[in-house]
């Protein structure tokens, strides 16, 4: 019997329980008149203009829902969302950029956004909608700094496989928005923000750099994740400066704890990956499989993770630990990518690879990994999905997956062999979520 089709199944259900449309409708409601937002009133005589911004590749369906709730009470507003991801809003402008790597139209929709918190007055309540990809999505350099330096400096952090954390530390040191930039600009309004959570840990700090919260990280840090990577001595003159200056105390730090202006925020966390493997869980239960959820945080090198999905299979079969056959073990997370060849691929699509690799010729199995976004790196696709048979597919085709996987191309070897897992544009984004199936259910 084929289980990839299970495995597929299951990864749906993932998707649909992270919906974040659901979250919204469930944390933002009108009582009497007066919108209440995760248990927070804001009466309508006292905020009798509303407005939205945000910026995420699930912000856009955010929107959705929050136009079916409040109508025609919302005033306006901008979303920047990833290219592929927008969706029409009736009275929130929708704004497709670049990511991961930001370009000028991220810089042009940021610039609006902008505009909005600084027209907003002591009667507007803004309300923010963050979603992974926030990050990229809403660039706004800080003086001195281009896009084009800021682009090389996101390029450089990617291809070492540096963690979300660290990027982002770095993002909002050369950003006017990130870091709190967004809590600052809002004052004197009130500022709610709405947040579907796509890191490990649901650290708002880090969602889309934490825009409306204060920032534990520093200017030294930036230099110390550079220094780590050996990039900071090719960054442009411009950025070491910025940076150097910065941990010397010449120019002010990202938003921190006590400062006055956060007290004008609430930040409110919508969805995350554990709903999604919650539902994975449900799902594989009910058609029959023992489950055991090992853990939300899943971080590292994407083929290391591979492997040792493998070694759990192999053990699942020889001691029936840690759960017995029919199994299905499921992880979240978010892993990382070192790139040293010039193929095409993510991080699931290569978590991927390396289970059949590793599992090649083992009979019922099944291994899945996706991006609950739609999207795995630079590809049309979500992830990948393999079993033991998968390297004979290859081989019949002349592919050596060995070689596929050095030179970081899972992408082509996958879709050879219909390992693809091509789901579309979600309107979600809580991470990736993993799923191995030992035995038939």
């Amino acid at each position: 019997m084929d289980i990839k089709p299970l495995a597929r199944s299951i990864f749906n259900e993932a998707l649909k329980a992270a919906d974040p449309y659901r979250g919204i409708m469930n944390a933002v409601s009108i009582h009497d008149g007066d919108i209440v937002i995760a248990g927070a009133r804001y009466p309508a005589d006292r905020y009798p203009k509303i407005v939205v911004v945000g910026g995420g590749k699930a912000s856009p369906r955010m929107g959705e829902a929050l136009e079916e709730i409040l109508g025609n009470r919302i005033g306006g507003g901008w979303i920047n969302t990833k290219d592929g991801h927008a969706l029409p809003l009736k009275y929130c402008v929708v704004h497709e950029c670049g990511h991961p790597v930001p370009d000028e139209r991220g810089i042009h929709g940021t610039r609006r956004i902008e505009a909005i918190l600084d027209e907003a007055d002591e009667e507007t309540l803004v309300i923010g909608l963050l979603s992974g990809g926030g990050s990229a999505l809403m660039p706004s350099p800080a003086d001195g700094i281009s896009l084009d330096e800021k682009q090389q400096i996101t390029s450089k952090l990617l291809k070492t496989g540096a963690s979300i954390q660290e990027l982002n530390a770095v993002r909002k040191h050369l950003s006017g928005l990130k870091g709190g930039g967004m809590a600052r600009r809002a004052v004197p309004a009130g500022l709610h923000v709405l947040i579907l959570s796509d890191v490990i840990g649901d650290r708002l700090d880090v969602i889309a750099s934490g825009p409306a919260v204060a920032d534990s990280s520093t200017y030294i840090d930036c230099i110390d994740i550079c220094t780590r990577y050996g990039i900071l001595d090719s960054l442009p003159a411009s950025i070491q400066n910025r940076f150097r200056d910065g941990a010397a105390g010449k120019i002010p730090e990202t938003a921190k704890h006590g400062d006055a202006f956060l007290s004008q925020v609430k930040n409110t966390l919508i969805g995350n990956n554990r709903i999604s493997v919650e539902a994975a869980r449900a799902a594989a239960e009910e058609m029959g499989y023992n489950t055991v959820v090992l853990s939300t945080m899943v971080e590292g090198e994407a083929s290391e993770i591979g492997t040792f999905f493998a070694v759990i299979a192999s053990e699942i079969v020889q001691s029936g630990n840690p759960v017995h056959m029919p199994a299905c073990v499921i992880s979240g997370g978010e892993t990382t990518v070192t790139v040293r060849g010039n193929g095409m691929g993510g991080r699931n699509q290569e978590m991927a690879l390396a289970v059949a690799q590793r599992l090649s010729g083992l009979e019922g199995f099944a291994f899945l990994s996706g991006g609950t976004d739609g999207t795995d790196g630079p590809t049309d696709a979500a992830g990948g999905v393999v079993d033991g048979g998968t390297t004979a597919k290859g081989a019949v085709r002349g592919l050596g997956i060995a070689g596929y996987l050095e030179n970081n191309d899972s992408y082509h070897y996958l879709k050879a062999v219909d390992g693809l897992v091509m789901t579309g544009p979600t309107g979600t984004n809580v991470m990736d979520v993993q799923i191995l199936l030992v035995g038939e259910p």
